[in-house]
């Protein structure tokens, strides 16, 4: 699974390799309103990013994490980041046609927040269909998931609309931003449906 140094790129946005390069441009990326991230875990100011930007890397060093800086592609300009997390691989018995492959099963696909300029913008969705192509088409996985805090109507919409299946809700799954425990609206999209998925998404795209 090699997707650690790939860049993506898109139309719109390009998803950089994550690296301590990207610091400033998050800790800029981030300092408008904190209204904004009423629901998500997004750094602010420079300890925090550098933390943040620590500890994805070190998930990616333990081979369960792939992060990324969002930059726009007209200027380079970084405009948040995202990542592919909780990479699984499953233990495939011997004979399975799955079984010695190098890539993973399955993951998660989150930690995605954007600049208050960029919101809207078709950067969120390219960046889904850029990281979605990728999955399945590259690594072969199995399904995709994404969580997000069952209070947050804005980005369960958000979901759904490309195509995200909803699967319930996960109780006291998560510590939440304002520190308590979270309970996750669960999604996900399964390789069966990733034609239809990126047909949606394309289509959306379009309309920017």
């Amino acid at each position: 699974m090699t997707a650690e140094n790939a860049t993506l790129s898109g139309h719109h946005i390009r998803l950089e390799p994550l690296d301590h390069r990207h610091v400033d441009g998050l800790v800029a990326a981030s300092s408008g309103d904190p209204a904004l991230y009423r629901w998500s875990a997004v750094p602010r100011g420079l300890e925090e990013t550098t933390q943040y930007v620590n500890t994805a890397l070190s998930w990616r060093d333990a081979g369960t994490a792939v992060p990324f800086a969002t930059v726009r592609q007209s200027d380079g300009v970084v405009i948040g980041s995202t990542r592919f997390f909780d990479i699984e691989r499953w233990a495939w018995p011997p004979g399975h046609e799955r079984h010695g492959l190098p890539n993973a099963d399955v993951c998660e696909i989150g930690y995605t927040w954007l600049a208050h300029s960029s919101i809207r913008t078709g950067a969120n969705t390219e960046a889904k269909l850029l990281m979605l192509t990728h999955a399945f088409e590259v690594w072969q996985l199995l399904r995709v998931c994404l969580h997000t805090d069952e209070r947050n109507q804005r980005s369960r919409t958000a979901i759904e609309r490309i195509g995200g299946k909803f699967e319930g809700i996960l109780r006291a799954h998560r510590l939440a931003v304002d520190n308590t425990p979270r309970n996750s609206a669960r999604f996900s999209i399964v390789a069966e449906e990733w034609p239809a998925a990126k047909r949606r998404l394309t289509a959306l795209l379009n309309l920017r």
